[in-house]
């Protein structure tokens, strides 16, 4: 009976202890229709899909939070992201503004509503990932590249990571979007995560490293 104690005891210290929990990393993606897969299966969207990739490559102390909500616009992000804060995320990957633009928002009120979300997540140690948009050219020039230009100045002003254009190869592209042009389907969404993957894992690895 001693010695199933003592077992017992040994087990709980090494449960317990410091070098046996891993520490988890999350990763936010506050996003809009995009990033929460609209029409498509939970576990197709690319947030979980990238979860997929860097378990696959050995990546494991990392836990994805779609942060995706249909309609969102940038005004919705800094509230939507202190909302969060209580799963302390490590990386936010900042999807939104294609709902500002599809319905004409001006650009400066943009740019202040993502440029509030970026300092905020500086300030609380996040690491952060800009994903930018592009509009349709019926939109005009003069606003499609002032538009355009909004991701590149902040991420500039911001020093953080800027993916130009999150549905590269995909925006416009039949086969990979739904019945409506505007919403990747399945294939699309994979092609999105393996756009997205090669920065996502390089910045985790970055961080996984800075913490040895």
């Amino acid at each position: 009976m001693h010695r199933v104690r003592i077992l017992l005891l040994v087990f709980f210290l090494m449960i317990c202890s410091p070098l046996s929990v891993r520490a988890e990393r999350v990763v936010l993606f506050l996003g809009d229709s995009l990033t929460a897969g609209l029409g498509v299966e939970a576990d197709e969207s690319y947030p979980q899909l990238l979860g997929a990739l860097l378990a696959r490559d050995g990546i494991q102390d990392v836990r994805i939070v779609n942060g995706g909500l249909s309609g969102s616009t940038s005004a919705s992000a800094l509230a939507r992201l202190k909302w969060y804060g209580k799963i302390r995320p490590s990386v936010l990957f900042l999807a939104l503004g294609a709902n500002d633009g599809l319905r004409g928002l001006t650009i400066e009120e943009m740019e202040k509503n993502l440029a509030e979300v970026i300092a905020f997540a500086k300030a609380r140690g996040m690491t952060v990932i800009l994903a930018g948009m592009e509009l349709p050219p019926n939109y005009g020039d003069a606003y499609t590249g002032a538009f355009r230009a909004v991701y590149r100045d902040l991420a500039a002003r911001y020093g953080v990571e800027l993916i130009p254009f999150l549905l590269e190869g995909v925006g416009g592209v039949a086969a990979l979007n739904q019945a409506d042009g505007i919403h990747p389907n399945a294939e699309g969404h994979r092609r999105i995560a393996l756009h997205v993957y090669p920065v996502l894992k390089q910045h985790l690895l970055m961080t996984h490293d800075q913490k040895q």
